[in-house]
């Protein structure tokens, strides 16, 4: 796929996944600029033919700068805050912001943005950088139609579905929405793999007779394998997916939405943190359980 449109393109948070969602739009033949705090994570990109910049001003003067960070304030510093995008002569046409913040942050850098005549775009990704890189990534994004159209080139490179789900932060839900997801269903998974294996069940032939059956899907294979291995290296550690939780159960407090099973796995997550899987890939959802049921030894 060739770059679409001449737009000079800026990345802004080159961690895993904004590498790799960077990497996507320099092999689809991007003009791209990248800044991270760290400089020294720009390198991989740089060998790949992107620019590195020193400071976040300098990617203002890209047509269309992205951004992936890993919390609300940090969306609201890089864009509004001292140094951020918007504090310079110059501001970019478009900020397209695919972090997973909250739906408050997204909206105050959404007026932010517009007051200075900058359309903004929130569009969050699902997948984690092993599926992104290998396209099966896919992204969900909100704000204007005509803002959305010009991008959605872009972002057709990084990610083979993308949608547009509303004029506002309605992707923003929808992101948590799925994270929630993520974290009940890995909690479900882990509870009937403790319980065959308690019963005498090898893991690994439970794994390969779940992925057989009807609930067989591209996200039970990963984790079944994370489970067998009890690989837990972190590709969304449990801190992250804390934070998720956080945000997605004040949004049912705000819309008055029963979240009965999402609030018992929050509170899984808490434990395997206070268990010291922080900042282990949300797999170790398993440690805890297999402790709870004898199949580990407890601290």
């Amino acid at each position: 796929m060739s770059a679409p449109r001449n737009d000079r393109l800026g990345w802004l948070g080159t961690g895993r996944m904004g590498t790799v969602m960077s990497e996507n739009l320099l092999a689809g033949g991007a003009d791209l600029t990248v800044w991270n705090r760290t400089a020294s994570k720009t390198a991989p990109l740089v060998a790949r033919g992107a620019k590195a910049v020193g400071t976040i001003r300098e990617l203002a003067d890209a047509d269309v700068v992205f951004v992936m960070v890993s919390a609300s304030q940090d969306l609201v510093d890089v864009v509004t805050g001292d140094g951020g995008l918007l504090g310079g002569a110059h501001a970019p046409s478009v900020v397209v912001d695919c972090s997973t913040v909250s739906t408050e942050a997204s909206a105050e850098v959404r007026a932010a943005c517009e007051a200075v005549g900058v359309a903004f775009l929130a569009a969050p990704i699902s997948g984690n950088p092993h599926m992104v890189a290998d396209r099966a990534g896919a992204i969900v994004a909100s704000g204007p139609r005509d803002t959305y159209e010009r991008v959605l080139p872009h972002l057709e490179l990084i990610a083979p579905t993308v949608v547009h789900a509303g004029p506002a932060e309605q992707s923003r839900l929808v992101k948590i929405c799925h994270n929630l997801m993520l974290g009940m269903i890995t909690q479900a998974l882990v509870e009937v793999t403790t319980l065959a294996e308690k019963g005498g069940v090898p893991r690994d032939a439970f794994i390969d007779f779940l992925n057989g059956s009807v609930l067989g899907s591209t996200f039970i294979r990963h984790k079944g394998r994370a489970l067998v291995a009890e690989d837990y290296t972190p590709t969304f550690n449990n801190k992250m997916l804390r934070k998720d939780f956080d945000l997605g159960l004040g949004a049912a407090r705000e819309l008055e939405v029963p979240m009965p099973v999402s609030s018992m796995v929050h509170q899984l997550v808490q434990t395997a943190i206070g268990h010291g899987f922080a900042e282990d890939d949300y797999a170790a959802l398993f440690e805890v359980e297999a402790r709870a049921a004898g199949l580990r030894p407890t601290d």
